[in-house]
């Protein structure tokens, strides 16, 4: 019994402290703002108490106009007042990129810091860096949208995209995955397929049929087609021969009463018959194939390229991949990659400068 009790006292004298805590609103003491002046001055600011404060000669605040100010947050004021030298530089806003944060939130005067564009995005002039120069950033970088990135995903008809979030642009490589609606299927079992963004264009969608399903099923039917004279099973159709062939890379965009007609994903090209047929023994004549049409280089393999992950191009393009090689007069050097009937080839590293692909 009295280890109950002591138990039940010590509760309650945690709960008591963890609401004090919750429930604490320490006031602030006057700040130490060093080279500037703030108002109304006291000694003691109560919780949730403001200030306004201006920085002398020579000084500005940590934050942008000639004025600031300041709350008194449990004790702490935020945010925290401060004059800087006026040469100094607060954070740039550089949309679409990231880059090292100060810890004290501002930059010395003639700091240079390096951004990074986020992905799907890329250097406008191929220029990364800013410098603080007398409280204002020059050559400030602008990430523009890749020419390799795609915009947004195409819609498609009975499915939905698989991933967190929304956004306009996509990076080169970037994979998303639909899935159907219940009752629809890619090729008349699987519900799951992928896209890919690959050059600035995404690769063929999926379509979503109901597989398996004769036409009386969208209305609560059997599931086989029935005659409207007679009322007896239809054993014809595409259904008659069960799922269709899998083509890899391809999809069906056409469905006619004993036929299929397939087409590739984009960079792909199709060798064979482009309508495959339902015989009337169950069977399916032959299915075309897909032939890659691009070609590929990963480029974090390979020690003489820049690194930037895989990177694709159609057949009969050229393409230029940063090489590691510089010289003092040419900062940026290319291979001339070139792409014929799926192979790539590659010129020596060549420093261009504005010349064309034929200098190389």
């Amino acid at each position: 019994m009295c280890a109950r009790r002591y138990l039940g006292f010590v509760l309650l004298v945690w709960f008591q402290g963890v609401l004090h805590v919750r429930t604490s609103t320490r006031p602030c003491s006057a700040p130490g703002l060093n080279g500037g002046y703030w108002v109304p001055e006291q000694d003691t600011y109560n919780h949730k108490a403001k200030i306004v404060y201006g920085c002398d000669n020579g000084r500005k605040p940590a934050v942008e106009g000639w004025w600031a100010k300041s709350t008194c947050e449990d004790g702490t004021w935020s945010p925290k007042p401060q004059c800087i030298d006026e040469n100094a530089c607060l954070p740039p806003s550089i949309p679409n990129a990231i880059y090292t944060v100060s810890t004290n939130g501002w930059y010395e005067n003639k700091t240079r810091i390096r951004i990074t564009c986020d992905k799907g995005y890329q250097d406008k002039q191929r220029d990364a860096t800013a410098q603080c120069i007398n409280g204002n950033w020059i050559s400030m970088p602008v990430c523009e949208k890749s020419v390799l990135a795609c915009g947004a995903p195409p819609q498609i008809p009975h499915a939905v995209i698989i991933f967190q979030g929304y956004q306009d642009v996509f990076a080169v490589d970037t994979e998303l995955q639909y899935e159907c609606e219940d009752g629809y299927s890619v090729d008349g079992s699987d519900t799951k397929t992928s896209i890919y963004c690959i050059s600035g264009n995404w690769t063929e969608g999926p379509v979503c049929s109901k597989w398996g399903r004769g036409p009386g099923t969208e209305h609560g039917g059997s599931g086989h087609a029935t005659s409207a004279a007679s009322g007896t099973q239809s054993e014809r159709g595409v259904y008659h021969c069960g799922n269709p062939p899998v083509v890899p890379n391809a999809a069906v965009v056409g469905i006619g009463e004993m036929s299929l007609r397939y087409q590739c994903s984009i960079y792909y090209k199709l060798v064979g018959p482009e309508v495959v047929v339902c015989h009337s023994d169950g069977t399916w004549s032959e299915a075309p194939s897909c032939k890659a049409t691009f070609c590929s280089v990963d480029t974090d393999k390979n020690p003489e390229l820049i690194s930037m992950g895989v990177k694709y191009i159609r057949d009969g393009q050229k393409h230029k991949l940063p090489c590691v090689k510089k010289s003092y007069w040419i900062t940026d050097h290319f291979y001339i990659w070139q792409c014929v009937d799926g192979r790539s080839s590659f010129s020596e590293c060549c420093g261009l400068l504005g010349r064309s692909f034929d200098a190389c």
